[in-house]
């Protein structure tokens, strides 16, 4: 799954104990989605499912 950088630079602000989890969950929604990259904006919204606003 690519990242772009902006996405990637968002994910980094996740704790690094849970940041693997929260990468995997991303990537699951992004190929359901259809999805071969992950931008900033799909960061945004999967956060928002989160519940993480």
């Amino acid at each position: 799954m690519n990242w772009t950088a902006a996405a990637q630079s968002r994910l980094k602000e996740v704790p690094f104990f849970v940041r693997p989890a929260v990468r995997k969950r991303i990537e699951s929604m992004a190929s359901a989605a259809g999805r071969n990259e992950i931008d900033e904006s799909f960061y945004e919204e999967a956060k928002a499912q989160f519940g993480q606003s």
